[in-house]
């Protein structure tokens, strides 16, 4: 390691042992806030705090070689010694992950901060997780849930769709040349041109993978193979599928494209025909106790409730399914036992969105 960035992990680190600072209430708020919500949804002028600046040098801290960063961690709260040499001990082992928002959540919220202070050690991370972005792109423009890889073989290398993780990468790296929290980062044109060209790979691999039906686009499955392109199963409940879920995010995504080509078009009205076709009217979600006092969930029948969509829809017969962790399909969520039934995201009504913007989008794109 070079020993200018020794010097700078070690300051960092001693700038995390001396947190937290003396913060007023109402300051220390963001403290019990989700990590997502303080990355981009503070008050604009919170990103010019002290405050601010403490988390981002701590982000940057726990920044993995790599250039990505590990999932579900509350990088706004101060790490104690110990959790800060765990941190720096792991730096270099996989983790870094597109999964549940990471990486990107972090670059944007290292670009507000560095907009309203600056700090050339938030630029610099910035950079490298751009630059990790791109690196763990495939050459057939999918990315992979994590990178570098957990295990060959895992689930985690192919082509994620799940939680949106692809799409957040895409709609960031859309952004970069033009809104206002990337310009001040003044990033260079051949990496601006890497990241549309990226951009536009990720996109043709999004068409590659919809899934098609006797000729007709429909949606997309939570994962596709990173080499045959063909929909796979994830964890043991996450089986291949229609997504009502994951498809939404990603139609919503083509139909925020300015000038979309015919094929973007095409796959865009694939998807709302789907979404039309498989919505189930006239139920809703119910939380309950069950016999022993724990949160459990159930369908139940209510008239003109919102749609809601399947979160996996069989390839075959496109009815949704459930899963324990034994991956035997059930097709009701009464099936299922509590643990999965009431943890885990059965129903979505995500596909609302779409089919809302769509009459809108139609008329942008002359239909």
């Amino acid at each position: 390691m070079r020993t200018d960035m020794k010097r700078m992990i070690f300051g960092l680190l001693v700038t995390l042992v001396c947190w937290p600072l003396e913060l007023s209430a109402q300051d220390a708020a963001f403290l019990k806030k989700r990590w997502s919500e303080v990355a981009t949804r503070m008050p604009a002028e919170w990103y010019a705090s002290e405050a601010a600046m403490e988390v981002a040098q701590q982000v940057v801290f726990c920044q993995q070689t790599a250039g990505g960063w590990v999932k579900n961690e509350p990088y706004h709260r101060p790490l104690t010694a110990v959790q800060s040499a765990a941190v720096a001990a792991r730096r270099d082992e996989p983790g870094a992950t597109i999964d549940n928002g990471a990486t990107v959540l972090e670059m944007r919220f290292l670009a507000r901060v560095y907009k309203n202070q600056g700090g050339e050690a938030l630029r610099e991370a910035f950079v490298r997780g751009l630059d990790y972005l791109l690196e763990a792109q495939y050459d057939n423009g999918g990315w992979p849930q994590f990178y570098p890889p957990r295990n060959p073989g895992h689930y985690s290398e192919h082509i994620t769709y799940n939680d949106n993780a692809m799409v957040n990468v895409l709609e960031l790296l859309r952004a970069l040349p033009g809104e206002d929290d990337f310009l001040s980062l003044k990033l260079d044109e051949k990496r601006l041109d890497r990241a549309q060209q990226a951009f536009d790979a990720g996109i043709a691999c999004i068409l590659a993978t919809q899934i098609v039906v006797e000729g007709v686009p429909t949606v997309w499955c939570a994962q596709h193979h990173k080499d045959t392109l063909e929909p796979v199963k994830a964890r043991a409940y996450e089986l291949p599928s229609f997504s009502g879920a994951e498809s939404a995010g990603i139609a919503l995504l083509l139909m925020e494209m300015e000038t979309p080509s015919k094929a973007v078009i095409r796959a865009v009205e694939g998807a709302v025909a789907w979404f039309e076709a498989n919505k189930q009217n006239d139920i809703a979600l119910e939380w309950f106790e069950d016999e022993h006092g724990d949160p459990d969930r159930r369908v139940v029948h209510k008239k003109g409730a919102t749609p809601l969509w399947g979160r996996f829809c069989d390839l075959e017969t496109k009815q949704p399914f459930f899963c324990d962790r034994d991956g035997i399909k059930k097709w009701s969520l009464e099936e299922i036992g509590r643990e999965r039934r009431a943890g885990y995201a059965w129903y979505t009504d995500k596909p609302a969105a779409v089919l809302k913007r769509y009459p809108e989008w139609r008329k942008k794109v002359g239909l």
